[in-house]
């Protein structure tokens, strides 16, 4: 069992919500009340109502030995002789003459004579007792009263109080504080932004050791945004923070602030101040701040708005007058557009700590950290998966090797190997296989079209983006791709490898057209992306015959966090202008691509019936067919991922073989159509 276990476990009671206890609580009250009434109610002669007799027939009785025992209490309220006589009568069953006798009380009241004492006295089956009062009797009258009425008050009353609270309780701040006893998150276990880890980390140093910034005249910034695409770390370098700092932990959601009541959202901001600054020095984090930070005066209408009433109190608590130093913010969001610019200026939010996508470096770190609790296999270089996980941000490269572990537990293996790691890459990014989809006319089609693309990729691309693997098999809406690995990380693109993606993209196209003197629409996709790639050449780069300027400058209007309307400040002639550009651009790598693959058409038609033959070639076997004109290098078959499906049921879709955007990694046909 592992630490984090054993910690849950050991985690006391009290940190767990009240809410949970309750129904018990109640349950062994209302047990106790119900024994106490019991016990009260269930005395000897409470069975059967007690036999009322006079004294003198009492004292006969005794004299004839039909009491079994009795009890003589002076009542001094009834006078000086008045006495109270109860006890057991002995009684036989005439019907059973031999059966056990059994009792009945009796009770008598009235003055006893001391002639009549005597006579009960040499009974000797009574037993005196000393004289009750008033102030006796009312006393055991109103005990069990009291009692009952004690507990009464302590059920309702008080639960009555805790109910009035948690109504008047939702102007409270439902800011978490972190217990030391959770299994901390060090900076240890966080990679891939060592940048924002360190700036972040001066949060912790300054509350270690404030002399240290603060001897020059210097003051820590009061809050921290991070900003970054989702699923990059953001929250996760938050909880190394409250791992790290040895100063109390609030956290919160930007949505937890507003809710249907009017006034609840301010008030909340100002309660959870208000415990920071009986915690400070402590650290608040808000996460997805966006919830509650939006741009003031979005909204329609002048009535009342609640989301700007909580982002004012957030303001003014963070720099107004009343501000009280060792409170730190840190905020974390993936929308800084929509953020108010009084939220982000200094004073509040001081700096701004970008957490972008991991490079090369930052993947095979985040990946190695991830690998911990994963058994690989000794054959896996983390560094070449790194290099074909590209634009992965570290949440899909953690669910990477998830999916790693899953596919090997299915196929019953100890470790977890490279074909594991290529088959969960693959399914992540384009979508899990599917075999038998196809006919044999559109296998040939989709083999001939990933052939175009993995010809002219090796050809063009093959100094920098090389071919991976090409494949005829389904996966997601695509019915083949030409997956690439870059050698290195690209973080800019020249022109002439733009031309190169072009005239990639479009060999496809070009080999369906030679080899079947027809099209399909399997291009959907890849002209899709070679229109966007030749249109940012022409109006966002400069790319082109039209020069330097930007004509894809936009103006949009943000509204709600949505963006509603798009001016284009471009006139009609030079909208035409720039749709003969990138006309032009396209159908020179069209004419450029048609050229090559004439040339090359014997490798055009190897690396078809290779397709058809295996399924999924590597790209070592395309440079072999470059080079050689035939495979060398065995090919393995990769087993099915699926179960093949019913020759009745399965589908034949006169879908679109798309190849994978070496850009973007994406690989999306259009669907078929009906």
């Amino acid at each position: 069992m592992s630490d984090s276990e054993n910690n849950k476990k050991r985690r006391p009671l009290r940190n767990l919500p009240p809410d949970r206890f309750q129904p018990k609580v109640m349950l062994i009250w209302v047990s106790i009340v119900t024994a106490l009434v019991l016990l009260l109610l269930w005395t000897p002669g409470r069975l059967s109502s007690p036999v009322n007799m006079k004294v003198q027939q009492v004292v006969e009785l005794a004299d004839q030995g039909g009491i079994r025992e009795g009890v003589i209490r002076s009542d001094v309220s009834g006078g000086r002789d008045w006495a109270v006589i109860t006890g057991e009568l002995k009684t036989a069953v005439p019907t059973k003459p031999n059966s056990e006798e059994t009792t009945t009380s009796f009770r008598s009241s009235g003055r006893l004579t001391d002639a009549n004492m005597e006579r009960l006295q040499k009974a000797e089956v009574f037993v005196e007792q000393p004289a009750t009062t008033v102030w006796t009797n009312l006393l055991a009258n109103l005990i069990p009263f009291v009692l009952i009425i004690g507990l009464l008050y302590f059920l309702f009353v008080r639960q009555l109080r805790q109910a009035g609270r948690g109504a008047m309780s939702f102007g409270k701040s439902k800011a978490k504080l972190l217990t030391r006893d959770r299994e901390k998150i060090t900076f240890a276990e966080v990679a891939g932004c060592d940048e924002a880890k360190e700036e972040v980390s001066e949060v912790v140093d300054f509350l270690k050791d404030p002399k240290k910034f603060t001897r020059m005249g210097g003051r820590i910034p009061k809050g921290f945004l991070m900003v970054g695409p989702p699923g990059t770390g953001k929250t996760l370098l938050a909880k190394a923070v409250a791992g790290e700092a040895d100063v109390p932990f609030f956290s919160i959601s930007g949505s937890d602030f507003v809710e249907m009541f009017v006034g609840v959202g301010a008030s909340r901001v100002r309660d959870m101040f208000e415990q920071g600054r009986k915690s400070a020095p402590c650290l608040i984090f808000i996460d997805e701040i966006d919830a509650v930070g939006r741009q003031r005066g979005a909204g329609l209408g002048g009535g009342n708005d609640e989301r700007e009433q909580t982002l004012n109190s957030l303001l003014v608590e963070m720099d107004g007058f009343d501000t009280t130093e060792g409170v730190i913010i840190i905020a974390a969001t993936n929308r800084p557009d929509v953020l108010d610019s009084a939220l982000l200026r200094p004073g509040r939010f001081d700096r701004q700590i970008h957490v972008d996508l991991p490079d090369l470096v930052g993947r095979e770190a985040i990946l190695r950290v991830h690998s911990r609790k994963i058994t690989l296999d000794e054959s896996v270089d983390l560094a070449v998966m790194a290099r074909g996980t590209a634009g992965l941000s570290g949440a899909e490269l953690a669910n990477l090797l998830n999916e790693s572990a899953l596919h090997a537990a299915r196929r019953n293996k100890k470790k977890v190997d490279n074909a594991d790691i290529e088959e969960a890459r693959d399914k992540i990014l384009y979508g899990r296989e599917r075999r038998r989809v196809m006919d044999d006319d559109e296998k040939k089609m989709t083999a001939y079209h990933e052939a175009g693309h993995a010809l002219l990729g090796a050809l063009l691309n093959g100094d920098w983006l090389p071919v991976h693997k090409v494949t005829i098999l389904p996966r997601g809406r695509a019915l083949g791709m030409a997956m690439y690995l870059p050698i290195k990380e690209m973080l800019s693109y020249h022109k002439k490898r733009l031309l190169n993606l072009i005239a990639v993209g479009l060999g496809g196209r070009v080999a369906e057209e030679l080899a079947f003197d027809d099209i399909s629409n399997g291009a959907a996709g890849d002209i899709k992306q070679v229109t966007k790639t030749a249109r940012s050449m022409v109006c966002d780069w400069g790319m082109s015959s039209l020069g330097m300027v930007a004509y894809g400058d936009n103006q949009d209007t943000v509204f709600l966090g949505r963006e509603i309307t798009r001016n284009d400040h471009v006139s009609e002639d030079m909208a035409r202008k720039i749709d003969a550009e990138v006309h032009q651009i396209i159908e020179e790598q069209y004419q450029r691509a048609t050229k090559l693959i004439t040339e090359k058409r014997s490798a055009l038609n190897a690396i078809a019936e290779a397709l058809l033959q295996y399924e999924t070639i590597e790209g070592k076997h395309v440079q072999e067919i470059l080079e050689f004109g035939e495979i060398r290098t065995p090919v393995i078959m990769t087993p099915p991922t699926l179960k093949p499906e019913n020759k009745d049921t399965a589908k034949k879709s006169k879908g679109t073989a798309a190849s994978s955007d070496p850009i973007t990694g994406d690989s999306s046909p259009e669907p078929s159509p009906a």
